[in-house]
C-alpha cells in the first residue's frame, strides 16, 4: 500500500491580516517544495480584526525572524502592558487586568492566596500594586524584559498596538520575498470536486481557474468557501454575548505621551475601547442593536474621543459563535471566517495565530486523514470556548444599574465550566487551568477580583507561613516594583529611540 501524496499546492482565499499571517507562517513550506498562493482583491474592503494584541504575538514574530523594531516602526507601532477597564465592575470603578504574574509564590502557596489573606487584615493595598506590567502601565512607562530570572525586570510582559493594514502589509512584504504567490482577482464561484465533495479550484471573475490541494479560508464574515461552498454551519453565542455592533473611527493623537495600554469604558448599552499608536487613537463602541441605535451608538462614541476623527466612522455588524468545523474537508478557516467572540480581549489576531500554528503542526497529505482534521476542530473548539467563557465573565460579573444590557447579562446563565470557576474562586480563591488554556491563572484572577468576585476565604496552607515574613514579602514585592517602574523610561521616550514610526515603503530586516 503507497503512503498518500504529500500537498504540493496550498491557496489561501482572502487577504488582510489573517492572510498575510498566514502566508507569511506557511512560506516555510515554499522551502519545501510547497506552491504557496494567497488570492484577494483589491476592490473588496477588509476588516481589521484587532489593532491590539496579546503577548503571544511575540512568538509569531519571533517564529518569522521579524525585527521588533524594524516592525513597530512600519506599523506605527506601540506597546502595551494591560487593559484598563473602566466602569465595568459597576460605574465609577476601575481596575487593570495587566500582563505577567503577582507577586511571587511563597512556598509553593500562590501569591494571591497570601494577598486575600492580607489585605483582609488591611495589611496590603489593592493586587494591582504587587504586578510589575500594572505599576509601569499606571506610570506609563516601559522597558523591555530581561532574561535573567534575578532581575525584577524578567517579571515584564507585553504586547502590541499597532494599524492592521500596515501589519498585513508588512508581513505581505515578508511572504512574497519568502516566496508565496500573491494573485488579483475577485471569487466569483468554488468548484467543488464530485467524488468527495472538497474544494478543488475557484473561479475569479474573468473565468479564471485557481486550482489548489489545500484551502485556506481568510474571506472573513463572509466565510465564502468555509460556509458559502461547503455549508459548515455556525454556533451562535449570541445569548451569552450579547453585544453585534461595533462603531469605530481613528482619531488625531491629542498628546505626544503614548500610554501603554488599551482602554475599554463601560457605556450604557455596550463599551468602547481606545487603541493609542504613533500617529494617531483606534476607537471604537460595541454594542447591542437591541438597547441602541446605530446613530446613538455613533454620537456615543464620538462624545467621548479625545481627538478629531480623521475619517467618517465604520459601521460593522457581527455575531458571536463559531463555525462547527473549523477545518471541513480540505478547507481550514482562518479568522473572522472560522467565528468570533468579540475584541474585549485582544484575542482575533492570537486566534489567527494559533490557527496557523495548529495547521503546520497537523499539515495534511494527499490523503487527509480525519484524525488530524478533527484534533485540529478539538482543539479550535476548546479554545474558542476557553476565550468565550473568559470574555463573557466580564460582562455577567458586573454591578452596573445603568443599562438594560448588563442587567441581562448579570442575571443570565452562564456556561458550566465558567460556573464552576467562578464559584471555586469565589471559596477560597482557588484556579485551575485545563487543556492549555489561553489566559494564565494571573489573567482570570485579575479580572474575577477586578470584578469583585472576592473569595470568601484562603487557602489554609497559607496559614503556615510567617505572616510577619509575608508581610514583609508584601511590602518589599510593592517596594522593588514601583522602583523599577520608575527607573523606566517613559514609552514615548523608549519609542522615539528605538522605533519611531517610518514609512511602510522601507526594507523590512529580519534578526540576525
Amino acid at each position: 500500500m503507497s503512503a498518500p501524496e504529500p500537498i504540493s499546492s496550498v491557496i489561501i482565499v482572502g487577504g488582510g491580516t489573517a492572510g498575510w499571517m498566514a502566508a507569511a507562517a506557511l512560506a516555510r513550506l515554499v522551502r519545501t517544495g510547497v506552491k504557496v498562493t494567497l488570492v484577494e482583491s483589491d476592490a473588496i474592503a477588509t476588516i481589521g480584526v484587532g489593532e491590539a494584541t496579546i503577548p503571544p504575538i511575540r512568538n509569531f514574530n519571533g517564529l518569522l525572524g521579524l525585527d521588533e523594531n524594524d516592525f513597530l516602526s512600519k506599523t506605527q507601532g506601540s506597546i502595551k502592558l494591560g487593559i484598563d477597564f473602566i466602569g465595568w465592575t459597576r460605574e465609577g470603578h476601575r481596575y487593570t487586568h495587566p500582563f505577567g504574574e503577582f507577586g511571587l509564590d511563597i512556598e509553593g502557596v500562590k501569591f494571591h492566596q497570601f494577598w486575600r489573606k492580607l489585605y483582609a487584615a488591611g495589611q496590603a493595598s489593592w493586587i494591582e500594586d504587587y504586578n510589575l506590567c500594572a505599576t509601569a502601565q499606571k506610570l506609563g512607562r516601559f522597558t523591555p524584559p530581561v532574561p535573567d530570572p534575578n532581575s525584577v525586570l524578567s517579571r515584564l510582559n507585553y504586547a502590541y498596538h499597532f494599524d492592521a493594514s500596515l501589519y498585513a502589509a508588512y508581513l505581505r512584504a515578508y511572504a512574497e520575498a519568502g516566496g508565496v504567490v500573491r494573485i488579483e482577482g475577485k471569487v466569483d464561484a468554488v468548484n467543488l470536486r464530485g467524488e468527495d465533495g472538497h474544494v478543488e479550484a475557484i473561479t475569479l471573475e474573468g473565468d479564471r481557474r485557481i486550482e489548489g490541494e489545500l484551502f485556506v479560508d481568510c474571506t472573513g464574515f463572509r466565510a465564502l468557501l468555509i460556509e458559502g461552498a461547503l455549508g459548515t454551519g455556525f454556533e451562535s453565542w449570541r445569548h451569552w454575548l450579547q453585544c453585534d455592533r461595533a462603531v469605530a473611527v481613528p482619531t488625531a493623537s491629542t498628546s505626544r505621551a503614548i500610554t501603554p495600554f488599551t482602554q475599554a469604558t463601560a457605556h450604557r448599552a455596550g463599551w468602547q475601547w481606545r487603541i493609542p499608536l504613533q500617529h494617531r487613537v483606534g476607537n471604537g463602541h460595541v454594542y447591542c442593536s437591541d438597547d441602541i441605535s446605530d446613530d446613538e451608538a455613533t454620537a456615543t462614541l464620538i462624545a467621548n474621543v479625545d481627538g478629531v476623527p480623521l475619517r467618517d466612522p465604520l459601521l460593522l455588524h457581527f455575531e458571536a459563535g463559531r463555525r462547527k468545523l473549523a477545518w471541513n474537508r480540505n478547507v481550514v478557516a482562518l479568522g473572522l471566517a472560522s467565528g468570533f467572540v468579540e475584541p474585549l480581549e485582544s484575542t482575533s489576531i492570537h486566534m489567527i495565530q494559533t490557527g496557523v500554528s495548529k495547521l503546520l503542526a497537523l499539515f495534511p497529505d494527499r490523503g487527509f486523514s480525519p484524525v488530524e482534521r478533527d484534533e485540529y476542530n478539538r482543539q479550535s473548539q476548546l479554545q474558542m470556548e476557553q476565550v468565550r467563557d473568559f470574555v463573557i465573565l466580564h460582562y455577567h460579573a458586573n454591578e452596573r444599574r445603568e443599562g438594560e444590557l448588563w442587567r441581562r447579562v448579570r442575571e443570565m446563565p452562564v456556561p458550566e465550566a465558567l460556573a464552576r470557576k467562578i464559584a471555586l474562586f469565589r471559596n477560597r480563591g482557588r484556579f485551575f487551568r485545563h487543556d492549555d488554556e489561553l489566559f494564565a491563572e494571573s489573567s482570570w484572577v485579575a479580572v474575577l477580583l477586578g470584578q469583585n468576585i472576592m473569595p470568601s476565604g484562603w487557602d489554609p496552607l497559607a496559614d503556615a507561613v510567617d505572616p510577619a515574613l509575608v508581610r514583609q514579602r508584601l511590602d518589599r514585592i510593592r517596594e522593588v516594583y514601583r522602583r523599577a517602574a520608575e527607573a523606566m523610561p517613559r514609552l514615548e521616550d523608549w519609542i522615539a529611540r528605538n522605533c519611531p514610526a517610518q514609512t511602510p515603503d522601507m526594507p523590512m530586516r529580519k534578526t540576525a
